[in-house]
């Protein structure tokens, strides 16, 4: 703070009133500070207190996941808790919605707290900017997604061949149209499922280029639309690949709004409440989100204990549950 009071040319004090947005700061005086922080990126430290401890630590983890909304995430972040819960250690959540606005802004919350690690989700497509944080001692743990730009450990499911496993069990049951639905096609997972369904379907001799593929699928609501075009067309396919769980859930509706569920066949990637209780159940890959954020928690631990070997990268195995969706035959029912 003394630095960026130096470099400011201001006092103590104004730095501090700048930073912590107290009123009665000039425009001009507040852009000097803060041009002076971000030139020393400089970030204030909430907790400074914690560092009269012996260990220096906050007793804090930061969580960023994709968005609350999904069940995903709130498997993970309990993995996170039940481990963090042993080490007398708190979780601080929050949630991008998906927006690489909002991830700059929650990691820089959350960076400010000073939290001891970080485990994150990340929608941005470069990563590099953390580090700086992660040289100061901050230890980075993703989930989910691949960072690019910076190596820290990660714990990923296994996207390429779950999707191509999908694939392969709808080949098995006679299937040769079966269309695709992603979500954001710029996230790394969506383009991992896209391409081991693809892959599979060309190892088949299916030329992928004719596969009705649809991608971009954000919510319920607009994957039961995009699926019900595809189900009116006038060469629908004969089943779905469904590569996220909202996505189903959109597939299901509009499958069952055209009394197609028992015509169709369906595989969703990442299971769904009350899959099973369905007519007929939803086949579907399933992650473990919850193993995701335990072995992610740990990974952040064995880092704090002082671990210092080269970076990780665990991947997850999904299973394939047969619960009578993905075992429909073309035909069937009509």
């Amino acid at each position: 703070m003394r630095d960026v009071a130096a470099l400011a040319g201001v006092g103590l004090k104004t730095v501090s009133r700048v930073l912590n947005d107290e009123p009665n700061v000039s425009a001009a005086t507040i852009k000097r500070v803060m041009d002076a922080a971000a030139r020393l990126d400089y970030r204030l430290n909430l907790y400074a207190g914690d560092l009269k401890r012996a260990d220096r630590r906050a007793r804090t983890i930061g969580l960023i996941v994709g968005s609350v909304a999904n069940p995903f995430s709130a498997a993970v972040n309990r993995g996170v808790e039940d481990v963090a819960a042993t080490r007398a250690t708190a979780v601080f959540a929050s949630s991008l919605d998906e927006d690489p606005k909002q991830e700059t802004r929650i990691i820089s919350e959350m960076l400010g707290r000073r939290v001891d690690a970080l485990i994150l989700t990340t929608v941005k497509r470069n990563q590099s900017h953390l580090v700086k944080e992660q040289e100061r001692g901050t230890v980075l743990v993703f989930v989910d997604r691949m960072p690019t730009g910076i190596a820290a450990d990660t714990i990923v499911t296994d996207n390429f061949e779950a999707a191509g496993t999908a694939a392969r069990h709808l080949l098995e049951h006679g299937h040769r149209r079966i269309a695709y639905l992603g979500d954001d096609a710029q996230l790394w997972t969506a383009q991992e499922r896209r391409r081991g369904f693809h892959a599979a379907l060309a190892e088949a001799g299916i030329d992928t280029s004719a596969v009705p593929t649809i991608e971009d699928q954000r919510d319920e609501a607009g994957a039961a639309v995009a699926v019900g075009r595809l189900l009116d067309s006038t060469n629908p396919p004969t089943a779905l690949f469904t590569a996220q769980n909202l996505v189903t859930i959109g597939a299901i509706r509009a499958l069952r709004d055209r009394g197609l569920q028992h015509q169709v066949a369906l595989i969703g990637f990442d299971d769904i409440s009350l899959a099973d209780m369905l007519e007929p159940g939803i086949t579907v890959l399933a992650q473990d989100p919850y193993r995701i954020g335990r072995l992610a928690a740990e990974r952040a631990f064995a880092r704090l204990d002082g671990d210092r070997g080269e970076p990780q990268l665990l991947v997850v195995p999904s299973r394939l549950i047969s619960r009578g969706s993905g075992e429909i035959r073309p035909g069937a029912g009509s």
